[in-house]
């Protein structure tokens, strides 16, 4: 039986977690930070856990992540 690959873009730009949800970079913060209001920079720190919803899209493509 071959090797299942993993996505290389899903392994560059999210991590599992302990429990098993998937962590990943806040979104909308790579350009047009003078439009955007302060509140919105301060609260786009940082990562979040992903919905499940999201979840079940990446899971399968990172097979050894768990």
């Amino acid at each position: 039986m071959p090797k299942m690959k993993t996505k290389s873009s899903c392994k560059k730009r999210f991590k599992m977690t302990a429990s098993g949800r998937v962590v990943a970079a806040q979104a909308g913060k790579r350009h047009g930070m003078i439009k955007r209001s302060n509140k919105f920079l301060r609260n786009a720190r940082g990562t979040v856990v992903l919905c499940k919803a999201d979840e079940g899209i990446i899971k399968p493509m990172m097979p050894y992540a768990r």
